[in-house]
């Protein structure tokens, strides 16, 4: 199984640490995986993305042109990628903030209101969280238990006091998907 994802967003959203978390739960579940983050010069505000494959076989090349998951995080990134997500492939729409819905209909598409559920789970800061669990739940690439147990080795020692939160919104993005939710806002 092969899972190619792109993650993209505004700096600031965690698009690179959410991407950091597959990466490194793919690799505690024995898969061989590729990390590439791409960013602006600013620190948040600024274009944000990464390239993220797991796979039981060996990745080639560590680059995704034509993800068979895109994670858009705020709209210049839904309007920038969705035209490359392969036919078949899962389309992640950050409902809170994108407001418009998907123009491929040979996708599956999911609206996840990630800043809302991350301002449930008790911080806006954890929307990536929120659609770590949400992809998590639909490509089932890793587990949700291998994806928690991650945390701890890839977020900073500064945030670490923010794990509880950010298992929370995992937990939230995930029964989010598995009880059916994609609701537009």
């Amino acid at each position: 199984m092969t899972e190619k994802l792109i993650i993209a967003g505004f700096g600031g959203q965690g698009v690179i640490l959410a991407g950091k978390l597959m990466a490194y739960a793919g690799m505690l579940e024995g898969k061989e995986v590729s990390h590439i983050p791409s960013y602006g010069v600013e620190m948040r505000g600024g274009t944000a993305n990464c390239n993220v494959t797991l796979s039981d076989n060996p990745v080639g090349s560590p680059f995704v042109p034509h993800p068979s998951t895109l994670v858009a995080m705020n709209r210049p990134s839904l309007d920038k990628f969705e035209k490359n997500i392969r036919a078949g492939g899962n389309l992640f729409i950050n409902s809170s903030l994108i407001d418009r819905e998907a123009e491929r209909d040979d996708v599956r598409v999911f609206y996840v209101p990630a800043n809302n559920i991350a301002e449930k789970a008790g911080s806006s800061r954890a929307i990536n969280m929120a659609i770590v669990g949400a992809v998590v739940a639909v490509t089932e690439i890793v587990s949700l238990d291998t994806v928690k147990r991650s945390l701890p080795e890839v977020v900073s020692k500064r945030n670490i006091k923010f794990n509880d939160i950010n298992i929370k919104a995992i937990d939230m993005g995930y029964e989010f998907i598995k009880n059916g939710g994609t609701a537009l806002k």
